[in-house]
């Protein structure tokens, strides 16, 4: 399933973030909140029921604390509850919308336990998603694959013993800068896509672009899995060196076709909505 979509679920119109860790989902606490309360202030309101229900009564905490993309795009440590504390939490808190939501809640965690069982049920879904926004079947192939190679070479470099998001941006910003010339952020910006919003990147590419993304990352896993580099400084260069096959490719191509094959289009409108779904 592609990362971001991992990230986000939607109950009722509103924007659920979700995190996956140590084999269970992990939810932030403040966005079922304002879920079920509808409160213009979130925080706050946990912030009253946290002393109210465990401080005062001496109840263990259901809550762990990880990091989630907050508001501006940044990780932030977020209080967050897998499925048995999100239920302790619904109790906790008078709501119309109770019983939906768990009923919600219960089908996102059944999902997940089937896709861990039958990966191509992710696979699906998410063919579902791109389709309900209009893309075309062919080009949603082709995603589809790019998102499975992508997993192919996260896979990789923690085999590698990377594992900072961080990291992973650096490296994948190297693929690119190959690849293109441009870091993500740079292609972002090309593309006149807003550089600080959730907005994917390789969802307004066409299918040229897509086909070169995955050609530098499959490459860039290919030479990781036969050299096996020992240190981030190492697999920096094979990520160069990865982007640089693509990225000769990607050349060559445009030389025959007599064109840039890099496009500075994206899928959304003025007011940055997918054109795609009109």
């Amino acid at each position: 399933m592609d990362n971001q979509q991992n990230k986000l679920v939607v109950f009722q119109n509103k924007n659920i973030r979700r995190i996956w860790q140590n084999e269970e989902w992990f939810y932030s606490v403040v966005d079922i909140i304002e879920v079920l309360t509808d409160s213009p202030t979130p925080r706050q309101y946990w912030g009253k029921v946290k002393d109210r229900e465990f401080t005062k009564l001496q109840l263990s905490p259901i809550w762990v604390r990880l990091k989630l993309i907050a508001n501006d795009g940044k990780k932030r440590f977020t209080d967050c509850v897998n499925t048995k504390g999100a239920f302790r939490l619904i109790q906790s808190i008078p709501s119309k919308k109770a019983e939906p939501f768990k009923q919600w809640l219960a089908q996102v965690g059944k999902e997940r336990l089937d896709e861990i069982e039958n990966p191509e049920l992710a696979q699906e879904r998410m063919k579902e998603i791109y389709e309900q926004k209009g893309y075309p079947k062919d080009w949603i192939d082709k995603r589809l694959r790019g998102i499975a190679i992508r997993q192919n070479l996260t896979d990789e470099w923690k085999e590698r013993g990377i594992k900072e998001q961080r990291d992973y941006a650096i490296l994948t910003a190297e693929i690119s800068k190959a690849t293109f010339g441009m870091t993500p952020s740079e292609y972002k910006a090309f593309k006149n896509l807003p550089t600080k919003s959730k907005v994917n990147l390789r969802d307004n590419m066409d299918d040229l672009e897509l086909i070169f993304t995955m050609l530098g990352e499959r490459v860039t896993t290919e030479i990781s899995k036969k050299e096996k580099p020992e240190t981030f400084s190492k697999s920096r260069d094979v990520a160069k060196r990865g982007g640089k096959v693509a990225g000769d490719a990607r050349r060559n191509t445009e030389k025959e076709l007599g064109r840039s094959i890099i496009s500075d289009k994206n899928n959304l409108d003025t007011d940055g909505q997918l054109k795609l779904e009109e």
